[in-house]
């Protein structure tokens, strides 16, 4: 049964909208005021509410205002306005607001009727198709997500030291970003953006990146060229656009002297920046060839040196704290079996 919720100070089109409501098989509760409204938004959700516009003390538009700043739970309930006045301005102003209809007072019944039926239908017809377009986005998420975690893992068997390494940057990544305010849907693309920021070692020799000792100045050339052989790579991908920032820039330092563009500071994109710190991390508390894992205060000694230099100061800070908070050191690379 639809459930409809009336504001309106005046009784007697409480009455009317209640008992026409009523003899079409609709639940209505009438409320005498916008605060009253508001008051039982907030432990109740009926599928639509009939908001009048002139009432003493809240207008109508003053509580739909309301409704949504407190983003209380109708926050999203349709609201169809009520009045008596046959202003266009009103209706306009109305609409802009967000209603999704204007009913003239004295009623009609069955326009009444028809439309708080077909603005409910309309309104469950939208949730059902963005619920359906999120549910095939989801499952598109998750093939594109197994078959970049295979990727990432062929690049990171390169090399035997660095095992598990896109999928720990990905992660620390994802986590800076959730701890920096940004929403499950971006933070879902960093990660993916993560898994692939080295994917441009693909086209670096084995025997350079496996190598133990120094480079050769040739050699080091090799390695600074796969963030630019990655994004060519990446960029390619036009259903994720932005799948090539990591890669290009992760290298650069927010004192600008990075590579391979020589960014510096904002002109770095932000999830690069987010991965610069947590790709650093990462190769520090994982073991290399020449080296066991960095003692726990030596890289946060080394993160927070590079504050404002090699690191965005704000994402390095979360970083830090992200270690504060590790007193286990747990957040680094596994003993290997």
């Amino acid at each position: 049964m639809d459930w409809i919720a009336i504001a309106d100070d005046d009784v007697t089109s409480l009455k009317a909208a209640g008992h026409i409501l009523n003899q079409r098989q609709m639940r209505v509760s009438a409320l005498k005021s916008g605060a009253a409204l508001l008051d039982f938004l907030k432990t109740n959700r009926p599928d639509l509410i009939l908001l009048d516009i002139k009432m003493p003390g809240l207008s109508g538009f003053e509580t739909f205002r309301a409704i949504k700043e407190r983003t209380l739970p109708g926050g999203d309930i349709p609201v169809i306005f009520l009045t008596a006045d046959e202003s266009q301005d009103s209706e306009e102003f109305g609409l802009q607001l967000g209603a999704m209809d204007f009913i003239k007072k004295p009623f009609a019944p069955e326009i009444l009727a028809l439309r708080v039926r077909h603005t409910i239908q309309l309104v469950r017809l939208q949730r059902n198709l963005e619920a359906e377009v999120e549910r095939k986005t989801r499952e598109n998420e998750r093939l594109s997500l197994h078959v970049v975690q295979t990727l990432a893992e062929a690049i990171d068997a390169k090399d035997a030291y660095t095992k598990g390494h896109s999928g720990r940057v990905a992660a620390y990544s994802r986590e800076i970003a959730r701890r920096y305010g940004y929403p499950d849907k971006r933070q879902r693309e960093i990660y993916m953006i993560g898994l692939l920021h080295d994917v441009g070692k693909i086209g670096v020799p084995d025997s350079v990146i496996s190598k133990p000792g120094p480079l050769t100045a040739e050699e080091r050339e090799m390695i600074e060229r796969h963030p630019v052989l990655g994004a060519r790579i990446l960029e390619r991908i036009q259903e994720m656009p932005n799948l090539s920032i990591g890669a290009r820039w992760h290298h650069e330092k927010y004192d600008g002297t990075g590579y391979p563009d020589g960014l510096k500071g904002a002109e770095i994109p932000e999830e690069a920046r987010i991965i610069a710190v947590a790709d650093s991390y990462d190769a520090m508390t994982s073991r290399r060839s020449y080296r066991d894992v960095l003692p726990q205060s030596e890289v946060r000694e080394q993160i927070a040196n590079g504050k404002g230099t090699q690191f965005d100061p704000v994402f390095a800070g979360i970083l830090l704290a992200m270690m504060d908070e590790d007193t286990g050191y747990e957040m680094r690379e596994k003993e290997k079996a």
